[in-house]
């Protein structure tokens, strides 16, 4: 068996399907067993067809070797042959009466030389086979021939018999060939139902894969086989992964839950911690005391700022990764980039801010998360570009969708950078990115952030002027 599945492997190739392999290995064992079963009853039927054929020859000749009878004409010397039925012999049938040397006569002239006598043989002469019978007696004594001396030579054509037997073996032929056809048909059918439930199992796990949701149940096993446990398998494992996912989601959720809890619980320490460092610093200046202790002063006011726009990035993120959605209401996409425009005017350094706006561009959403957004993307303009630059901000309505695009012209980004950008955490190596003020890592995650949120996305590419370039598409209030 590993031989014959041997030999089928290298028939076929590996990427045939399996209800192709099935009804190859019902075919080629079925054509095995049908070649060797033709063979064996071939040969066998052959070997019967000979003998009767030999056999009816020899009891032929034996009775024409009974019923001859041979005199000799006194006046003329001539040998004379008698035997009743000598007209109707067959079409293909001759007899000959000979001695061992000569021949005496026969039935029909155009009858071949058949060679000198073997009595009690048959060989075959030419297209003829002959058997050969002494004849016991003449019943007209003859001084030319003694009895033991006379034999009759009986032969017939094997045309027939090889017509027989080629039509026995095309036969044969035909029924192996047949056969192996019908166990093909019946090999791919079996092979087909048997695979029909493996198949329902595929596209079920395919479209679980498509759609990521395991709380989809495989289909319900007809037999209690090999197939049915792999189903219940399969099952099972399903409701295992559901159950994780569910367990992994809720501690997620609960993580989100705290983080965002825990920013907010941040925020009212770190605003008093600033408030007493800024009353601190100005008591300071009043005093004229802005020695050693006033820059730590300084320095310890400068963390906490820092610390403080952290925890508002995290609290914005937490909040978003929680699911809590701030207040949405209708508004104008124009007005708070204009608005972001103007708050960081003053801190532009020589760079060129303008704004392109096409008139009120209305949105359903949170004004103070879609103002975070616009001042993150020029602050994140304004940190990674030279003096004399030009950030250019503009809102428009394309296609129902609400684009809010921010390009410069300045280096850009990073190659391969597009989509690393806006993970958390996530610095180049420009200067901007390693200055002692450099910002928190998650102005661009909080951008990603605020427009997922608002049923948007926000991608980054160059610019025209070989800048980089940031687009953000929101849903357009109807």
């Amino acid at each position: 068996m590993k031989r014959l599945e041997r030999i089928l492997a290298r028939l076929y190739p590996r990427r045939w399907p399996v209800r192709w392999r099935l009804a190859a290995v019902s075919a080629a064992l079925t054509l095995i067993i049908l070649v060797i079963f033709a063979a064996v009853v071939g040969r066998l039927t052959m070997n019967r067809l000979e003998g009767d054929f030999n056999n009816e020859l020899r009891d032929n000749s034996t009775h024409a070797a009974a019923q001859i009878r041979i005199g000799q004409d006194l006046e003329t010397g001539q040998v004379r042959c008698n035997l009743p039925g000598w007209p109707n012999l067959a079409d293909n049938a001759s007899i000959r009466v000979v001695t061992p040397t000569r021949l005496v006569c026969q039935a029909r002239r155009a009858t071949p030389n058949l060679g000198p006598p073997h009595p009690g043989t048959v060989a075959d002469v030419g297209a003829l086979r002959v058997a050969t019978a002494p004849v016991p007696a003449p019943v007209v004594q003859s001084p030319v021939f003694a009895p033991q001396d006379l034999y009759v030579q009986y032969a017939r054509s094997t045309d027939s018999l090889e017509t027989t037997i080629g039509r026995l073996w095309l036969f044969l032929g035909t029924g192996v060939l047949g056969g192996t056809v019908l166990a093909a048909i019946a090999g791919f059918a079996v092979a087909g139902r048997a695979m029909r439930p493996i198949s329902a199992l595929t596209a079920t796990a395919r479209e679980i894969a498509t759609t990521r949701d395991p709380s989809r149940q495989m289909p319900e096993p007809e037999n209690d086989d090999e197939v049915g446990e792999l189903a219940r398998t399969l099952e099972q494992m399903l409701r295992e992964l559901d159950a994780a996912r569910s367990e992994t989601e809720q501690m997620m959720q609960a993580q989100r839950e705290f983080v965002a809890d825990a920013s907010h619980e941040l925020r009212t320490p770190l605003t008093s911690i600033l408030a007493n460092l800024e009353l601190l610093q100005e008591r300071l200046d009043e005093l004229e005391r802005r020695g050693e202790e006033g820059e730590m002063v300084d320095s310890a006011l400068r963390s906490s700022r820092r610390m403080s726009r952290l925890v508002s990035d995290l609290l914005l993120l937490a909040r978003a990764d929680a699911g809590r959605a701030g207040s949405r209401r209708e508004c104008d996409l124009s007005e708070v980039a204009a608005a972001a425009v103007s708050e960081v005017r003053p801190v532009a350094n020589g760079r060129s801010l303008t704004i392109d706006d096409e008139g009120p561009v209305p949105v359903e959403g949170n004004p103070d998360e879609l103002h975070r957004l616009a001042l993150n993307l020029l602050d994140n303009g304004l940190r990674h570009t030279p003096e004399g630059t030009e950030i250019k901000i503009s809102v428009e309505r394309q296609d129902g969708d609400a684009v809010l695009e921010v390009s410069d012209d300045g280096p850009g980004l990073p190659a391969g950078m597009e989509d690393q950008v806006f993970s958390r955490f996530v610095r180049g190596n420009g200067p901007a990115d390693v200055a002692p003020d450099m910002g928190t890592g998650l102005g661009l995650a909080i951008v990603k952030a605020v427009a997922t949120s608002h049923g948007g996305e926000v991608v980054a590419g160059e610019s025209s002027n070989g800048g980089a370039r940031f687009t953000v598409r929101l849903p357009a209030a109807t």
